[in-house]
């Protein structure tokens, strides 16, 4: 999935990755939303660096916020909680909706 080339640090190799295409953000999206479910802090992670990538600008502008709005939300410095309807906003903007699944047997016990 992620190929990262020698002399590179995690980080560049990521975006670079997420870059080359908008599947490759939605991807990273998902399994981050998927594996961090229980910690908003990794998701909203996950969703600044595809912002990196997109741009902050355009990410803003596609979800219908303002751009300064979107980088208080995205603020590694301070602990975000955005509104509900703002992850809902950013996932669209981003190609993706929400949705929700029953929790397996092995996580619910």
């Amino acid at each position: 999935m992620l190929n990262i080339k020698a002399g590179k640090s995690h980080r560049e190799g990521l975006l670079e990755w997420l870059k080359k295409k908008p599947e490759h953000q939605q991807e990273y999206l998902k399994a981050s939303v998927e594996e961090n479910y229980d910690m908003p802090e990794a998701i909203l992670s996950a969703i600044r660096d595809v912002a990196e990538v997109r741009g902050y600008e355009n990410l803003a502008r596609e979800a219908g916020l303002s751009q300064n709005a979107l980088y208080k939300i995205l603020d590694e410095d301070k602990e975000a909680k955005p509104r509900f309807e703002t992850i809902i906003q950013l996932l669209q903007a981003l190609g993706l909706r929400f949705t929700v699944e029953p929790i397996g047997k092995t996580r619910a016990g």
